[in-house]
């Protein structure tokens, strides 16, 4: 009960500062953005700028073999701006690609070099056979020129051919994924949610070391560990709030809820608990700034695994944040997979507990501090 009622206190005490209501208004940000700026899916298109080096009856057949492959076989009028001078060009719309045929190779050359654009010239050997010239920026891969000088090695068709029939066999079939919009979601709920409860609930030791609060409360028969998990509990509170309050209108019935009511807490709780431990070798906000920088930074690393498959290394998994966004992923799909979930915020508990287990004997000794 004395514990219930200190958190209660604190719950009071928190709801009039100025941290209490950063995560709700975050939330409430957040959500407005996804429901009016963030679309279902991105866009992948590339932008090409091309220069059509042949006499004016073969740069018409290419033309028509690229607004054969249009949407809508719709050709487009436009101005450019190019070496600051307005110039017409014509623009050409696919699925992937939108093209821009340009009217000199100096143009091409510019879009290249001053506005580091894919800019190409295709031109006509004596022959009747197409030479393509690639203006390259400079930190291309070796794959990358490697396919470029294959790519119109084979006429198109055979390519074709070849891709066509190349046997692919699944290796699931019934693979539930996100939108890009959702695929979104775990990265916010981490960062959002524990991580900011790291850096606020060292903001609230500090302040209360600064309002004297502590030094108040050292000389109370109340143990130190209810002070400090009643903290824990407010950022809690907010941590649910703010989860929920941007989750529940993006994502629906789908989500299972009650397990990532689990995640939340215990996520909550290991970030919270790891934020004591930092609070309690400094004295002010400004002194622990860089420590907590540093760890949020590192945190911040797996979002671009998550984001990169490609980029994928095995120590990146080791980072408490990667294990997180994983879980929170698992449970927007509502695929009930819920022992590795339940195992995620096992390991959160128990480490949490740990680090929280060390903040208290931290604190009975610098509480005065």
């Amino acid at each position: 009960m004395k514990l219930f009622s200190s958190f209660v206190k604190e719950l009071k005490i928190a709801s009039r500062g100025f941290y209490f209501y950063i995560e709700i208004f975050m939330a409430l940000l957040i959500l407005a953005i996804f429901l009016f700026a963030v679309p279902d899916n991105f866009s992948s298109k590339t932008t090409e700028y091309l220069y059509l080096d042949m006499p004016s009856a073969a740069s018409e057949v290419y033309l028509e073999t690229i607004q054969e492959e249009t949407i809508d076989g719709q050709v487009e009028s436009v101005t450019l701006d190019i070496d600051e001078q307005e110039k017409e060009g014509v623009l050409y719309t696919t699925e992937d690609t939108e093209f821009y045929i340009l009217n000199s190779q100096e143009d091409a050359r510019y879009m290249a070099e001053e506005e580091q654009e894919i800019s190409a010239i295709i031109a006509m050997n004596d022959d009747g056979t197409l030479d393509y010239t690639y203006y390259l920026q400079g930190y291309e891969s070796d794959k990358y020129k490697n396919l470029l000088e294959i790519l119109h090695v084979e006429p198109n068709e055979n390519v074709q051919e070849i891709v066509d029939n190349q046997e692919v066999i699944a290796l699931s079939t019934n693979v539930e994924t996100l939108s890009d919009k959702e695929s979104i979601l775990p990265t916010v709920l981490v960062f959002n949610g524990a991580l900011m409860g790291l850096f606020i609930i060292a903001a609230y030791i500090f302040l209360d070391r600064q309002e004297g609060v502590i030094k108040a409360y050292a000389v109370t028969p109340s143990p130190v560990w209810q002070y400090l998990m009643s903290k824990i509990g407010v950022l809690m509170v907010t941590t649910l709030v703010s989860s929920y309050l941007v989750v529940i209108p993006l994502m629906q019935l789908q989500p299972d809820y009650l397990l990532m009511l689990v995640l939340l807490v215990t996520t909550a709780f290991f970030a919270s608990s790891l934020g004591l431990l930092i609070a309690s070798f400094y004295s002010n906000i400004m002194q622990a700034f860089g420590g907590l920088y540093v760890i949020m930074m590192l945190m911040i690393v797996p979002s671009v695994a998550f984001f990169i498959p490609s980029w994928n290394p095995a120590w990146v998994s080791f980072i408490p944040s990667y294990p997180m966004m994983e879980g929170f992923r698992s449970i927007l799909l509502g695929n009930n997979d819920w022992p590795y979930v339940l195992t995620v915020s096992g390991i959160f508990l128990v480490v949490g507990s740990a680090l929280f287990a060390l903040s208290n004997y931290r604190y009975k000794k610098t509480l005065l501090g």
